[in-house]
């Protein structure tokens, strides 16, 4: 290896880990200062005492949301009263929440999928609903919004392509919190890229934003997600070609299905054959960390995606 590779080599892996520190630093600046108790069972896993949650026997309409990043985690429709000493859910908002294997080898551990805060574990076939499933949730994990009051943070998730290009065009827009690339779609947990790269796992690359919705919606979001990419092409986005490139909106609510169908709609009135697929979201897994704004490590731009006026 010639000594020039080698410092090419060098000089990279600085840029990424000085990358590294600045995503760190970006996403930790969403995240709630905790008490010493909160600590304990959202960083450490810790179990609050049962029947001791401020969730139990609460009977509410609205939202609970993470109490480390404030995303949204449940709908109170979810909620039922299970006797087990902890909040419990039949349901989990759609990528809102990710399991793992829990150290005790027995129980699937659930966490906030953006943060990582521990909320509880999941349980299959006690019989409880229909849906014969129970999230055992911490109260102390999450916080409550009634029904009607606006929501601060919100999730969005969308497939465009070459997830570099995609997130150098959303990122900087006023009111995005954070994005972050990964895949989604597929069959697989926790894919790396070559395994997406091999078109075996059906994942999308995709780009997931954490957006105020008082500041941009998500319906300017939608028209930006048309308007950076050719969503006429199937299976690809210019030069790339495969499924890991098509082009795909992953709604988290009945609200963005319905926007998402009326931007796909008035598209095919003005003439234009849209392969973007509208599809419920599933399990978001963050990509590699030298994915992670690419184009601003690296200094590059980006190749396929640029915005034009459509709308």
């Amino acid at each position: 290896m010639k000594i020039s590779t080698l410092f090419f080599m060098f000089l990279v892996l600085i840029v990424s880990c000085k990358g590294e520190k600045m995503d760190k630093k970006k996403s930790s600046n969403l995240y709630n200062n905790l008490t010493k108790e909160e600590k304990e069972v959202i960083v450490n896993k810790k179990t609050e005492k049962p029947f001791s949650g401020q969730y139990i026997n609460f009977n509410k309409k609205g939202t609970y949301i993470c109490k480390r990043c404030e995303l949204p985690l449940y709908n109170s429709s979810d909620k039922f009263e299970s006797g087990c000493g902890w909040p419990s859910f039949d349901d989990e908002i759609p990528a809102a929440v990710k399991r793992y294997p829990d150290k005790d080898g027995k129980r699937i551990e659930i966490v906030c999928s953006y943060c990582d805060a521990h909320l509880g574990h999941v349980f299959k076939n006690e019989g409880y609903t229909e849906k014969n499933i129970r999230h055992c949730v911490n109260s102390i994990s999450m916080k409550f919004v009634p029904a009607g009051e606006k929501l601060g943070r919100r999730r969005a998730i969308f497939a465009a392509g070459c997830f570099w290009g995609v997130e150098s065009l959303f990122k900087d827009k006023k009111g995005v919190l954070d994005t972050r690339v990964g895949y989604t779609g597929g069959n697989l947990k926790n894919p790396t890229y070559q395994e997406v790269s091999s078109r075996k796992t059906n994942h999308a690359e995709a780009l997931e934003i954490i957006y105020n919705p008082s500041v941009i919606s998500y319906e300017k979001l939608v028209k930006l997600f048309f308007e950076i990419h050719d969503f006429t092409q199937v299976n690809r986005q210019g030069p790339d070609i495969g499924k890991q490139y098509r082009s795909e909106i992953f709604f988290i609510n009945k609200n963005q299905k319905e926007i998402a169908t009326k931007y796909k709609k008035i598209l095919k009135n003005k003439g234009y054959e849209v392969a973007t697929k509208i599809t419920k979201a599933s399990t978001f897994w963050p990509a590699e960390e030298y994915h992670q704004n690419y184009y601003q490590k690296t200094g590059k731009s980006p190749y396929c995606h640029y915005q034009r006026e459509i709308f």
